[in-house]
């Protein structure tokens, strides 16, 4: 059994910019240790993310509909059907996106709807979510409709509803306020590049946060603007301990003990 070290909690290995060296890749993760999430975006990605995470011992996947594809939305059923393969370990990418107006297709009212019904799929199937929150440039109004739908779905659902907001970008009032939800927080290489985090990071629970890498975007340096993967996590795992001022392993292997306890995977290695 390979040894897992490492859990990138929100990669997207399974879009077009890996195909021509795909297995390499795996192969060179696999040889440190680093696993995660392959994390679907509409039907074909999230059929894709299972179909990859099949034949791969540190990868699972999860399956949803991005908030920004959310005029392609049909009905849950689809995202139900894959969620019962015993290597979905959650339910998303799905949220809200108030950061790209100009589409009208996807309006905040439609984007909640849509949102809603994957956190009642989230819920029935007992699978976290993997949140996607964007605001509006100079404000926090994503997260702050998002707060106020997972304390409505909490008060309903219980211990039943738990999940991840991926890529945080948010402030302390809001990290504050989904860790007392017992939700998680997943950071990526901005926090190679800038401090604007720095706060939020400190303030999290260990018990509480995930890293990330969202690849194949936000490379770190010296790679900013390239492709990224799965391998930069070791370098997110490396600030976030930086920034708290605490041991690299300690953090790692917290960070690893979080993501095996919210997306219920099995230990492989110490």
């Amino acid at each position: 059994m390979t040894e897992l070290r490492y859990f990138d909690a929100h990669c997207h290995v399974q879009f077009p910019p890996y195909d021509e060296d795909r297995q390499e890749l795996l192969a060179s993760m696999r040889e440190q240790g680093i696993g995660g999430l392959v994390v679907g975006v509409d039907e074909s990605s999230s059929r894709k993310a299972v179909e990859l995470v099949e034949g791969e011992e540190l990868l699972w996947a999860t399956a949803g509909l991005h908030p920004n594809s959310a005029q392609e939305y049909s009905g849950i059923e689809v995202y139900k059907k894959l969620a019962e393969h015993p290597k979905v370990v959650g339910i998303g990418e799905c949220g809200l996106d108030n950061y790209r107006p100009e589409n009208p297709e996807t309006t905040e009212k439609h984007q909640r709807e849509v949102f809603e019904a994957h956190v009642a799929l989230a819920a029935e199937t007992e699978k976290p979510l993997m949140i996607h929150a964007r605001p509006r440039k100079g404000t926090m109004d994503a997260y702050q409709t998002l707060i106020d739908i997972l304390l409505r779905a909490k008060r309903e659902h219980g211990d039943r509803l738990s999940g991840n907001v991926h890529f945080f970008v948010g402030g302390v009032d809001e990290a504050r306020a989904l860790i007392d939800l017992d939700f998680t927080l997943s950071f990526t290489a901005v926090l190679t590049f800038t401090h604007d985090y720095d706060d939020v990071v400190r303030l999290a629970p260990l018990t509480h946060i995930l890293s990330e890498t969202d690849s194949p975007y936000v490379a770190p340096p010296p790679n900013r603007g390239s492709r990224n993967d799965p391998q930069a996590v070791v370098k997110v795992v490396e600030a976030m301990a930086g920034i708290r001022g605490e041991d690299v392993e300690n953090v790692r292997v917290h960070i690893l003990e979080n993501a095996r306890r919210l997306f219920r995977i099995p230990a492989a290695g110490p």
